[in-house]
């Protein structure tokens, strides 16, 4: 059976004290049947970010002049992943939050078949070191999706995702201040299915994040009254294309010591 390629993207901001263990983190080899490239869009980074990058193994590296914003590197990341290949596309931040680790995890339901694009839920999982005012943020945006989309979301503002290769040609995003919630409004409405997966998230040791509740309101709010308004198309979806066969249960991942298997 052919191999896929993964290509894992890490949209980047001035992100020297965390990109580099969060690439040497990323997984290669957890399945014989995919092949795993990392990609970093550096988004006008100042400091050592492309550099450690580079030192860290990463395999490709696409900087911007300046910063256009997270939505904006987003949407490179996407694009980039298409055009050189990638049949699944996987985003992490690069700041640490999110665990490497689990990138399996977020797969397994693209490879059994029961999903296009997957989010990793720190809701269903474990967080720590979220202040209540951002948790209640997230569980307000969140409801906001559901109750458009009419289908329950629990973390509509993850930082982690992958996308089938269909997933990534056809998504997007219509602004460049962030990305979270109209590219799912974007991907669900078009028929693409979402499957979420329990992850264990923490909240960053370094930096500092951009994304504040005004930029939200001026900026989020009004996209997602865009998008949602503006006529999408049902594509033609593939639901097998990256399903993995195989003889017997095959073990794909270790998480915490405990195997994550794909079903026949």
């Amino acid at each position: 059976m052919k191999k896929q390629t993964v290509i894992v993207f890490l949209p980047a901001f001035n992100e020297e004290e965390s990109i580099g263990d969060v690439i040497c983190g990323i997984p290669r080899d957890f399945h014989p049947l995919a092949e795993v490239k990392v990609l970093v869009i550096d988004d006008g980074s100042k400091d050592r970010t492309v550099e450690i990058s580079r030192k860290a193994g990463a395999d490709y590296i696409v900087s911007f002049k300046s910063n256009k914003g997270l939505g904006a590197a987003v949407r490179a990341g996407l694009q980039e992943c298409y055009s050189r290949g990638a049949d699944i596309g996987v985003m992490i931040d690069a700041d640490g939050e999110y665990p490497a680790r689990q990138i399996p995890d977020l797969l397994a339901p693209i490879f059994r078949g029961e999903a296009e694009y997957t989010m990793g839920s720190r809701f269903m999982g474990t967080i720590k070191g979220m202040k209540l005012h951002r948790r209640l943020g997230n569980y307000c945006f969140t409801l906001v999706q559901s109750i458009l989309l009419r289908k329950w979301i629990v973390d509509g503002q993850s930082g982690m995702r992958a996308f089938s290769r269909q997933a990534l040609q056809h998504a997007e995003i219509i602004h460049d201040y962030n990305y979270a919630q109209v590219l799912s409004l974007n991907l669900i409405r078009k028929g693409f299915r979402v499957k979420e997966v329990p992850i264990q998230y923490r909240v960053r040791s370094t930096g500092e994040s951009f994304i504040t509740f005004k930029g939200y309101l001026s900026s989020v709010i009004p996209a997602i009254w865009k998008e949602i308004r503006r006529p999408v198309r049902k594509v033609d979806i593939d639901f097998k294309v990256h399903m993995l066969e195989s003889n017997s249960k095959m073990e794909i991942a270790k998480s915490n010591g405990k195997s994550v298997t794909i079903a026949n």
